[in-house]
């Protein structure tokens, strides 16, 4: 092998090198997301261990053999560190954020190719073959999630939209569709002179991008999102009844089952189902139960041992390495479930959880807990066209989180849209009259054993702090 050979070789094995620490360091990033998409801060293991993959891929990218190639290193360190915020933006905007991070989480599927332009300029004026490598692997991935994206919008189809949802969109819109569609990029909504529809999404679709229409736009959930919620609902409920779970409706979908009559609130935009766990359900049986379902019938299952707390999302499992690549998604169609333990604080039985919701006291042991006989034996209420568990003093469990739960409020929608869409989910001023069996504790409630878990079925709402 002659000098020329061996050099072009040596250099072929640093570029796929750098290639592969790349590729490595973005998997490592997009698992990590996973924890803002489900409002959980990342865990320090999982932080380090991408920390320490970016930080070995920009050195072999600076390391030459007549020292550290400074420009390299920078050009390799701001590339990297720009993309990866550009990808993270969806799932940081999961939670209320700036208008920036908004912005790109707006246009996540397309975001990444903006930086082709430099990415190019930087390749051709810097003759280090290993950042050009990175360059152009990081251009590739973003280029395949782009097309892979536009690819499978295409298999959206059309909803039309009901009179309520018409109702809250010409009111934000204030009349002018066409304009408010242009302004805000809203793809999905589809005008024309036969009315008003909705190109809605599916299984093999990215979700609607939830937190823009609803939270900063102040719209009703989309008609096709209500459907898979129906659906993930009653699948969820159905596992965890096969499977013997004691479960209940919690926050928002119990505020829709008792103040809506049954029915979503109209901005909601998750699922909310609580689970007990005893010496008889122990978190690895259910993570096994659910994750052995997920895989079968095509839902993915994600699992938070530390933090309590499964989510189970319409979209289907896919294969490594595109696996955590869904957490680039804008929107997401799912089901969270809070993990509760018997305990006793300060003398009373309670059910209690790691995590704070609504205005839940605080227990002694550092968590979160409503006294047990608010909740067991559990009842069940009208739900989503089913009947589906809740705690059985349902009034009660919904003061314990908001206190007036009667009284309508937006606690993560804008301000000027919360505003706006007031005028029509208020009559006249007046909150919206709540039935009158939701007025009774338990009226038109049937007990159920303990053991049995009630067939819960829930309508997430992560609003944790008020009454949404």
């Amino acid at each position: 092998m002659t000098g020329i050979e061996a050099s072009s070789t040596t250099q072929a094995m640093a570029a796929l090198m750098a290639s592969l620490l790349y590729a490595a360091t973005y998997l490592s990033f997009v698992r990590l997301l996973r924890y803002p998409r489900n409002w959980h801060p990342p865990s320090l293991p999982a932080c380090l261990a991408t920390a320490a993959l970016a930080a070995l891929t920009v050195a072999w990218v600076a390391a030459s053999p007549i020292g550290l190639d400074r420009p390299a290193l920078a050009v390799a360190a701001g590339f990297i560190a720009v993309l990866f915020a550009i990808v993270a933006a969806p799932a940081i905007a999961f939670k209320p954020a700036s208008r920036p991070v908004e912005f790109l989480a707006r246009h996540a599927d397309h975001a990444g190719l903006w930086l082709l332009g430099p990415a190019l300029v930087a390749g051709l004026a810097m003759p280090n073959i290993k950042l050009q490598a990175v360059l152009a692997i990081a251009m590739a991935i973003e280029a395949s999630w782009f097309l892979r994206q536009r690819w499978a919008g295409r298999r959206r189809r059309l909803y039309r939209l009901n009179d309520r949802d018409l109702s809250v969109l010409k009111t934000q819109a204030r009349g002018d569709l066409e304009a408010f569609r242009r302004r805000h990029g809203i793809g999905e909504l589809v005008l024309s002179e036969r009315g008003v529809g909705w190109r809605g999404c599916g299984k093999g679709s990215p979700p609607c991008p939830f937190n823009l229409y609803v939270n900063r736009l102040g719209l009703n959930t989309a008609p096709c999102c209500r459907a898979h919620m129906k659906e993930l609902t009653h699948y969820v409920a159905a596992c965890l009844s096969d499977m013997g779970v004691v479960h209940w409706l919690e926050g928002g979908s119990l505020l829709g089952a008792v103040r809506e009559r049954g029915a979503l609130l109209d901005w909601e935009d998750d699922i909310d189902i609580s689970v007990l766990l005893d010496a008889d359900m122990s978190w690895d049986r259910l993570a096994a139960g659910l994750a052995e379902s997920g895989a079968r019938d095509g839902y993915f299952i994600d699992l938070f041992e530390k933090q309590g707390f499964v989510s189970i999302s319409f979209d289907p499992p896919r294969p490594w390495p595109f696996r955590w690549e869904r957490n680039r998604l804008r929107g997401e169609i799912r089901v969270d479930i809070a993990i509760y333990r018997r305990a006793v604080s300060h003398g009373e039985a309670v059910l209690e959880r790691p995590s704070h919701k609504g205005a839940m006291a605080a227990t002694e042991s550092g968590g979160y807990g409503v006294p047990l006989d608010v909740v067991l034996p559990t009842a069940t209420v009208p739900f989503l066209g089913g009947e589906v568990a809740c705690p059985n003093q349902a009034e009660a469990y919904l003061r314990i989180l908001y206190g007036d739960f009667r009284t309508i409020e937006y606690t993560y929608v804008d301000a000027g849209p919360a505003k706006a869409r007031a005028r029509v989910d208020i009559v006249g001023g007046t909150p919206v009259p709540v039935p009158e069996a939701a007025r009774r504790p338990i009226a038109g409630y049937r007990r159920v054993p303990v053991g049995d878990g009630g067939h819960g079925a829930q309508e997430q709402y992560r609003r944790s702090h008020t009454n949404r």
